[in-house]
């Protein structure tokens, strides 16, 4: 546990969405190994899940919260568990999302002409209009105690358009092409200002808003030509590991950043530097 007031979060209260993905759960060990009182909403998640993926743990400093951040009445229920459990909620990191992988189904992930207009629908719903109920929910709440801080997690396909030449090996191997969809790149992107909006806003009730952009992060299960590719495009050389992000993260939450709202924090090995 950190010693340095700066960072330190001891007794803040945090509720982090899809804290059981591959970043969620780094997040939610870095934030418990600070003290923090940890709250992990998802539509699936159970105490039994929550404690398993951070072992060791403070049981008293978990909590397992049913959320469907598509679902405003499922949002105002959880928050509404939070403050009753804990009294109230100091930080939110909104890092649930939804995206399409390569080996998905064609008629998801083929070209633009032909996208979905469903799909499109579904992915902004997730990635952009959950984002936006879970931090007016939040918002409201920090707004009676004078303060909180918020990180949205955004994603360099947020910032620039995806590459599509890292995908080609799909159809050079099968015959069916992998174009990463539109769909994640425009929710992403809203993700930006609605931070921007929110920190204007909230700016003289002491709730900071801030957005945190990750890279691709390695994982076993993907191709080695994705791997190569994407990797020979990273300036630092390699793809990032899934606590690679929680130093960014635990600074936009703790009073280390106390001055900083409205802000992009790039942490990608150098992917938008080019």
């Amino acid at each position: 546990m950190s010693a340095d007031p700066l960072f330190d979060l001891t007794g803040r209260v945090v509720l982090v969405t899809g804290g059981l993905g591959q970043i969620g759960t780094a997040f939610v060990r870095a934030l418990h190994a600070r003290g923090a009182r940890v709250a992990v909403g998802s539509r699936s998640v159970t105490a039994t899940a929550l404690h398993a993926a951070v072992p060791g743990a403070d049981p008293d400093r978990l909590l397992a919260v049913p959320l469907d951040i598509t679902e405003a009445a499922s949002v105002s229920a959880a928050v509404e568990q939070i403050v009753q459990h804990w009294g109230g909620i100091d930080g939110l990191v909104n890092n649930a999302g939804l995206d399409t992988q390569p080996g998905s189904a064609p008629e998801v992930s083929g070209p633009f002409e032909g996208f979905p207009v469903e799909v499109f629908r579904e992915v902004v719903e997730v990635n952009l209009v959950g984002t936006f109920l879970v931090t007016q929910a939040v918002g409201a709440a920090m707004r009676e105690r004078d303060g909180g801080s918020i990180v949205n997690v955004g994603s360099i396909y947020g910032m620039v358009s995806p590459v599509q030449d890292l995908y080609t090996y799909a159809e050079e191997e099968t015959g069916v092409p992998f174009i990463k969809p539109v769909a994640y790149s425009a929710a992403k992107s809203g993700v930006y200002n609605l931070t921007r909006y929110c920190a204007t806003y909230w700016g003289r009730h002491g709730i900071r808003v801030n957005t945190l952009t990750p890279s691709g992060v390695r994982r076993e299960t993907q191709h080695p030509t994705f791997q190569e590719r994407y990797t020979g495009r990273i300036p630092i050389g390699r793809m990032a590991e899934a606590d690679e992000f929680d130093a960014a993260l635990v600074f936009l939450l703790a009073d280390g950043s106390r001055y900083m709202t409205g802000a992009n924090l790039v942490v990608d090995g150098g992917w938008t530097a080019w």
